[in-house]
């Protein structure tokens, strides 16, 4: 571990990270954001859904993505508006802004601590990409996120516990009906031998919950009882 430390300082000092909000070498160096970039990104309020965490406006229990609908998980959480993250989560995705993650992870952890504690997790399970994506992107923005907030919290992550079979078109490109039908049988377990009671699902977006819901059936199929969420950013609410 102080092998990795001091590795890490040098590389810091030769390529200094960028910060997440601007994109600049970080300001005072000894961060990971610069100081004076830290409020632009909006924490989710207290007022949520009690199912996926969006922020609600109303004083209703549960949000209109998630009201008589099935779910496979349990419950959710994500730290940030998606509006004022969303700038740096396109660079963090697509621009091979990988060191975002150090951030980010961190401060997922740390606005986490209660619900790591109350639910116990066994172990973390990022949102897998397809292979295609996974060789020209280079890396998973969730296994990332997974990774540092595993190292952060003492939680075990599995990388490879599910795996992405089917190249599915963009999300974001769809309506919630597309959404659902676009995601049937795209995730399996790949590592039988591997059995977790209770799962984190880690993912940077939650939108309408399709994609986590997909990976939570599939976690839950493969004999998970408990499915959770946790994501760097979310939408809003109707």
């Amino acid at each position: 571990m102080r092998g990795n430390r001091i590795l890490q300082t040098a590389e810091d000092l030769l390529f200094p990270p960028r910060c997440p909000v601007c994109d600049e070498p970080v300001r005072p160096r000894d961060g990971l954001i610069c100081s004076s970039c830290g409020k632009k990104l909006i924490p989710v309020g207290e007022q949520v859904c009690f199912r996926c965490g969006k922020p609600l406006l109303t004083g209703e229990e549960f949000c209109g993505d998630c009201r008589g609908k099935r779910f496979w998980y349990k419950r959710g959480r994500a730290l940030y508006t998606y509006e004022s993250a969303a700038a740096s989560i396109y660079r963090f995705k697509y621009g091979g802004r990988r060191e975002y993650a150090r951030f980010f992870g961190r401060e997922m952890a740390k606005d986490a601590e209660g619900f790591l504690r109350r639910v116990k997790p066994d172990g973390l399970v990022p949102v897998p990409l397809a292979a295609g994506r996974m060789r020209k992107r280079g890396y998973n923005q969730a296994a990332l996120l997974a990774e540092e907030i595993g190292r952060y919290a003492g939680v075990p992550v599995y990388s490879r516990l599910v795996k992405r079979v089917e190249d599915t078109r963009p999300q974001k490109e769809l309506n919630p009906e597309e959404r659902q039908n676009n995601l049937k049988k795209a995730f399996i377990i790949a590592q039988n031998d591997v059995k977790l009671s209770t799962v984190i699902i880690v993912d940077d977006i939650y939108t309408t919950g399709s994609t986590v819901n997909a990976v939570a059936k599939a976690l839950r199929q493969g004999g998970a009882a408990e499915v959770y969420y946790m994501a760097l950013a979310i939408g809003e609410g109707c």
